[in-house]
């Protein structure tokens, strides 16, 4: 995850952009980019965010 912010904050609003333009869904989103899906949202949940399928946005 090294190309990736590390913020919390950032991390936020840079996977909400990725999958509002680019994917489908958090799992095309973290297959393509060869991220650790758990990890992200353990991260996001520090700060109070959850993954709306539904929506394809952290919420």
């Amino acid at each position: 995850m090294n190309h990736i912010p590390k913020d919390p904050v950032m991390l936020l609003s840079y996977l909400n952009t990725q999958l509002r333009d680019f994917y489908s869904s958090l799992e095309d989103c973290c297959g393509s980019l060869s991220l650790d899906q758990e990890q992200l949202l353990k991260t996001l949940e520090t700060i109070g965010y959850k993954y709306n399928p539904e929506k394809n946005q952290f919420i």
